[in-house]
């Protein structure tokens, strides 16, 4: 090959080629000296196992680099004595531009069986050599504020071998190495690079088929290293692979991942349900390039707040303040006079509750107000059977109990109406053998204006236990120490469950035999919202100025105990103004089954303004 005459010239440039007898290296330093470089042609000379010597190697392909009117000049050192190769360089010509640590060894064997020796002569001529070439010509790259370091990777080092233990440490350590000195070099001009080449050699010949071998020509990965150390190459830092006529460069790629709120603690039960996110790379997957890169989400997770704790079924940090996708639902006369039905209206078509059934009634149609958390358990189920909960929240809806609600409106619910829902999570509290989570959910009418507002709460069976706050004390609304003002009773129908589910709720519990067996009941139990639904019937029947529905302001109770279909419910009241302190009872067990409860009522029915 004789002077190439092109853009890409290596003028005035003195050039290093480690183990340039043969192979790689041979091709490399052939294609500089036909580019104008001034070429060392290092190469001991010795086998593939790194025994023996000569001079016969390097002196071959000096003659031939000066036969096609080039420069060169051969080295016999070993390349663990660096500073002697970089010597002939200065000796010669008088500076160093481009190292390209090309020398190797191969001690293949499998790990088990490999010896010390094995390793060690392994890492000595790639890993150690590699750094003795270069940390001879490092002064002299920075003092003239220029300079191209090339190391010389594998396949076997990015992905593992068999039989190549320490090879693949050796290369994959070569690649640290250079990404180090392209971020040590960059303010001096200095470019670092690592290939991971697959070419025909004495050293692939021992891995790969003859025609293999043959095909895979070390022309095809030269011109990759002589354009990596043109003054005019801008890249450093990075990997390529090449050979066989590919050329490609390689990048870490780093999964999404799960991150805990520092100050968390993190069991290893919490690492395999998080396991798909740590090691998939799915959607948000990233390519770090640098160390500052690679540690910035780490960072920026600790500069956050302390975490508020959770464990493998809720992540406090992740669900708390979470804000739901807003959803729009209709309702209509239909929907008030089955809910109302399902909560033991229009029993007596003579009764005083014909309104709340009957869309033509004298009075006017009206809907019942505990109505209004129909849309927000409907929301609720909606998370659960589509798949989705709030981000931080795993798990399944046999674990929820309904533990207190809290229901207000602003205005009597109109006949119809298309509300939209937005819904957040507002707290969070660790009870020890379970948690409590808070769902608000606000419904606005078509104008835009908030009609109601639900505080869902629900205990989550075996999720706590994390040590997090325990939430406000639930030792409220306790009905007063003297005989009731108002009380009601009612008998629940056998099927009223099957009948109140018609407005939504479709948990099996209350309707399957089996199901509610495999959750501990002897039998379906009634929905703890359709007694809500009994006692809000109840006390607006009894406190309500005549009795009219729409004085309704809001309603908090606590879930105390399960009621079954048949039961009679016995309603006490106690009535201070506009507030009336309630408990249910099932009567025949004189269990309260709805406690701290509490019904606030309007001085005037409110209108949409």
């Amino acid at each position: 090959m004789g002077i190439v005459a092109n853009d890409l010239g290596f003028e005035g440039r003195v050039v290093i080629v480690t183990g340039a007898g043969n192979g790689l290296g041979r091709s490399h330093a052939a294609l500089f000296a036909a580019h104008g470089a001034r070429v060392v042609v290092n190469d001991l000379g010795g086998d593939l196992h790194g025994s023996d010597g000569g001079t016969r190697a390097a002196d071959a392909v000096v003659e031939q680099i000066k036969s096609d009117g080039g420069e060169a000049v051969a080295n016999y050192d070993s390349v663990t004595d660096g500073d002697r190769i970089v010597q002939t360089a200065l000796d010669t010509w008088g500076r160093v531009d481009v190292v390209i640590n090309n020398a190797g060894i191969l001690r293949d064997v499998s790990f088990h069986k490999m010896t010390q020796d094995d390793w060690d002569r392994v890492y000595e001529v790639h890993v150690l050599g590699s750094m003795k070439v270069t940390r001879a010509a490092w002064p002299h790259l920075r003092e003239q504020g220029y300079g191209r370091v090339i190391m010389t990777s594998s396949a076997a080092g990015l992905y593992g071998n068999f039989g190549q233990a320490n090879y693949s440490m050796a290369k994959l350590g070569l690649v640290g190495f250079s990404h180090t000195l392209a971020v040590e070099g960059a303010r001096y001009n200095i470019h670092a690079n690592a290939i991971a080449p697959v070419a025909g050699s004495r050293m692939t010949e021992t891995i790969l088929p003859p025609n293999l071998v043959e095909a895979l020509k070390p022309e095809y990965v030269s011109p990759l290293v002589l354009w990596l150390a043109h003054e005019s190459c801008e890249q450093t830092g990075g990997v390529f692979e090449v050979g066989g006529g590919f050329m490609g460069q390689v990048r870490l790629e780093r999964a999404a991942g799960k991150m805990w709120r520092v100050g968390r603690s993190v069991s290893a039960a919490d690492v395999r349900a998080a396991w798909s996110e740590i090691a998939g790379f799915q959607e948000g997957s990233t390519h770090p390039t640098t160390t500052m890169e690679s540690l910035a989400p780490i960072l920026t997770n600790v500069e956050k707040p302390p975490s508020k704790g959770g464990n493998a079924f809720i992540d406090v940090d992740e669900a708390l303040g979470y804000e739901f996708p807003p959803r729009t639902r209709s309702y209509d006369e239909r929907d008030l006079s089955l809910y109302a039905l399902g909560v033991g209206a229009g029993r007596d078509p003579q009764g005083d509750d014909l309104s709340l059934v009957y869309e033509r009634h004298g009075d006017g149609f009206r809907a019942l107000p505990s109505y209004g958390v129909v849309p927000c358990l409907n929301f609720m189920i909606e998370q659960f059977t589509q798949g989705r909960l709030a981000p931080g929240l795993n798990y399944g809806f046999e674990r929820v109990l309904h533990g207190e609600q809290y229901t207000k409106l602003e205005r009597p619910l109109p006949p119809r109406a298309a509300l939209t829902h937005k819904a957040k999570i507002v707290g969070i509290f660790d009870k020890g053998k379970g948690a409590v989570v808070n769902t608000e959910v606000k419904s606005y009418d078509e104008d835009g204006d908030l009609l109601i507002t639900n505080l869902f709460s629900s205990f989550i069976r075996g999720a706590g236990g994390w040590g997090g706050d325990r939430g406000p004390s639930a030792d409220v609304d306790a009905p007063p120490d003297r005989a009731p003002d108002r009380v009601v009773e009612e008998r629940t129908q056998p099927n009223q469950a099957v009948l109140y589910r018609l407005s939504g709720d479709w948990n099996p519990l209350h309707v399957d035999p089996a199901f509610a067996q495999a959750m501990s009941f002897d039998r379906p139990i009634l929905h703890g919202l359709c007694t809500f639904g009994f006692a809000t019937r109840h006390v607006l029947a009894k406190c309500a100025p005549g009795g009219d529905v729409r004085f309704f302001e809001s309603i908090k109770v606590r879930f105390a105990k399960s009621v079954y279909p048949g039961d009679t419910l016995r309603t006490e009241m106690w009535k201070d103004g506009r507030t009336v302190i309630f408990q249910t009872k099932v009567k025949e067990r004189d269990e309260v089954v709805l406690s701290n409860a509490r019904i606030t009522l309007y001085e005037e029915i409110p209108k949409k303004t």
